[in-house]
């Protein structure tokens, strides 16, 4: 299995996730900090891309809320319990927007677009997976 982690998703990755099913969705994060932060602007700072990505976690936590959505689960990568990869991923993070509409609203904010700025800064690359629950998982959601 090949894998490339990216900054930004294509036009065809952000159709092809808002165009399915409609309820909630499970973004799973998995994060590579840059080791010294480096902002688009050239501005010079000390942060590391830890620090940078911090200051846009904190900003998202506000602008899930405004649309409806939530930090579900945040964690550090500590190993590798199966398989194999060349190099680990530094955190995951998982986020559930109410609905590909409210994720749109979200990055069209001018709140997220403020804070943008620090996530370019801080990563590396990621991977974003979009999941949905199913099943009986959905049912026991539902019932919350």
């Amino acid at each position: 299995m090949k894998y490339e982690n990216a900054i930004e998703p294509t036009q065809e990755q952000i159709a092809a996730t808002l165009g399915s099913a409609e309820g909630p969705i499970y973004m799973v994060n998995l994060l590579k900090y840059r080791e010294k932060a480096e902002y688009p602007d050239g501005r010079e700072t000390s942060l590391t891309g830890r620090e940078a990505y911090d200051l846009y976690g904190a900003g998202v936590v506000e602008t899930l809320a405004d649309v409806g959505g939530s930090v579900v689960f945040g964690g550090e990568v500590t190993g590798l319990l199966l398989g194999e990869v060349e190099d680990l991923w530094d955190d995951v993070a998982i986020a559930m927007y109410p609905s590909g509409q409210a994720m749109i609203e979200m990055f069209m904010s001018e709140k997220y677009q403020a804070i943008h700025v620090h996530r370019e800064a801080g990563l590396a690359g990621q991977l974003n997976i979009a999941t949905r629950l199913k099943g009986a998982l959905a049912e026991i959601a539902a019932q919350k």
